[in-house]
C-alpha cells in the first residue's frame, strides 16, 4: 500500500508540475492533478476489460 500512495503523491506532483508550468496557474495546475488521475481511473477500467475479452477470445479451445 505503501508504493501504492508514493506513486499517487508522485503523479499528483507530476500532473500539477507539468500543468503549472504551461500555464502559470496554480488553481489549473491543481485541477488537473485531481481530475486527470480520476479519468485515468475510469479509462483504466475499461482497458482492463478490453484486455480480458482478448485474452479470453485467444485461448485455445477445449477438445
Amino acid at each position: 500500500m505503501a508504493k501504492t500512495l508514493t506513486f499517487a503523491v508522485l503523479h499528483f506532483g507530476v500532473a500539477f508540475g507539468i500543468t503549472y508550468l504551461l500555464t502559470g496557474s496554480i488553481v489549473i495546475g491543481g485541477a488537473v492533478a485531481l481530475i486527470e488521475p480520476a479519468i485515468n481511473t475510469v479509462v483504466f477500467y475499461f482497458h482492463d476489460k478490453v484486455w480480458q475479452h482478448i485474452e479470453k477470445r485467444s485461448q485455445p479451445l477445449l477438445a
